[in-house]
């Protein structure tokens, strides 16, 4: 039997949500009948646009642009700040409602996600009838609207939800690509970092069809493994399995939430070295070695992207770990404001295990030589004795904060305390760094 996936969307969600709940209080004017945002001011933490409403898009207003360049495009613009609580909740009772056609849901993120609707298809005269009955039921019962988008796998169900907006049904079967998805450009195909799109447009290849009807092996060489899955999804090539239960952690990682967005690669690489060594040590700690990095960003309104690569042969060394996860992070970076970035490690296997060389086609770093080696072997020893912390690489050491002028505070990166929970109440009032450390 044919999958048939969707990827169900909620239209500006964060504005969509606030708006409703104010007219359920008895508000008079629908925020998204206005120019009107969901950001924060400049001193705030959310000091850019989280949502905007149609509008405001009017006026050439941008989600992840500074507020204080909406206002200057639009002087009469309505703002209201983020109420991460509240989304949740919205959030919860619309996965709760979607199950009651099926269970077969994958959440994404807190406003989108799949559903396998293969098993229920029969149903309903058509996929896009079903579509229309899950998309009018949500906004005649929580009052906000959906894109739901149509095909036989994730990856084109998910492009299809992207076209027009707001509270439309669109398909986009492998039949339809060359119609609907070759003429878009490059930058709107699924995982097409900002480096990648530069790359691929020095190759020539402006539209996604240009990549689809690229040589392979072109494509490869400047983009190594990550320009064969793009190419792939140019073509329509994804994968089709809705995991409707979250995957049980078989691996070593960490993550931390920023006290400030990321906006640069030089503010994301320091980041990425303190997580490489945590892990790294972990791994070394449990004596293991990882044949899989996966690296993680969240971004500044919560969309979750995750990219992952097997390793040449298994390491633990922070120093693979690092350029590795940095590589990750280049190659699918959108280059908007990044709030958590995370390392995770598997497929694991032991320090003491025989390693089988394979050949990748992604170039990563060596392995340290052998006075590279005692070195890191004398400093974990130094460590294990008197104390994690008790020596470190220079690059690491905190550097001094710049005095304070006499009317004002420098600002400062703090660390808290560790959150397995996404999304809880302390991505509301985020003073400083939050980390997750998964085993």
């Amino acid at each position: 039997m044919t999958p048939i996936i969707f990827h169900i969307d909620v239209n500006s969600a964060y504005l969509s949500w606030t708006a409703v709940e104010q007219l359920k209080n008895g508000a008079k004017v629908d925020l998204r009948e206005i120019p009107a945002i969901i950001g924060g001011d400049q001193k705030s933490r959310h000091g850019v646009v989280l949502a905007k409403s149609p509008a405001a898009k009017k006026y050439g207003i941008r989600t992840g642009e500074p507020v204080a360049n909406a206002f200057r495009k639009c002087p009469n613009l309505v703002m209201y700040p983020p109420n991460h609580k509240m989304y949740r909740e919205k959030s919860r009772r619309l996965m709760e409602y979607l199950r009651t056609f099926t269970k077969e849901i994958e959440q994404v993120s807190v406003d989108e996600c799949y559903m396998d609707f293969t098993s229920i298809a029969d149903r309903y005269a058509s996929p896009v009838e079903g579509a229309a009955v899950i998309k009018n039921g949500i906004r005649e019962r929580f009052g906000f609207t959906v894109n739901i988008g149509i095909s036989t796998n994730k990856l084109l169900a998910k492009m299809a939800s992207d076209f027009e907006k707001p509270d439309r049904i669109h398909t986009l079967f492998p039949d339809e690509i060359q119609e609907k998805m070759w003429p878009l450009p490059i930058g709107e195909l699924y995982m097409a970092g900002r480096s990648s799109v530069e790359t691929l447009k020095k190759l020539e290849i402006n539209t996604i069809g240009d990549l689809a009807r690229a040589d392979l092996k072109l494509v490869m060489l400047h983009l190594k493994s990550h320009g064969k899955m793009l190419w792939e999804f140019a073509n329509g090539i994804g994968g089709s399995v809705v995991q409707a239960e979250p995957e049980e952690a078989k691996g070593i990682g960490n993550s931390t939430t920023l006290s400030e967005d990321a906006a640069t690669v030089e503010e994301v690489r320091p980041v990425f070295r303190k997580l490489a060594e945590s892990v790294g040590n972990r791994l070394k700690k449990a004596g293991k070695r990882a044949g899989m990095v996966s690296m993680e960003i969240r971004y500044y309104d919560f969309r979750n992207v995750s990219h992952q690569v097997q390793l040449d042969k298994p390491s633990n060394d922070p120093e693979v770990l690092y350029q590795t996860a940095c590589s990750l992070f280049l190659e699918v970076w959108s280059g908007e404001p990044v709030r958590l970035l995370g390392i995770r490690t598997s497929k694991l296997s032991d320090e003491g295990e025989p390693v089988q060389l394979s050949i990748f086609d992604i170039e990563l770093p060596k392995e340290p030589d052998e006075k590279h080696k005692k070195l890191k072997k004398a400093m974990d020893e130094l460590n294990a004795r008197f104390g994690e912390g008790a020596v470190v690489k220079a690059s690491l050491m905190k550097k001094k904060s710049p005095a304070k002028p006499e009317n004002g505070k420098t600002d400062s990166v703090k660390k808290g305390s560790a959150d397995r929970h996404q999304g809880s109440d302390k991505e509301n009032n985020r003073g400083g760094h939050h980390e997750r450390e998964e085993l």
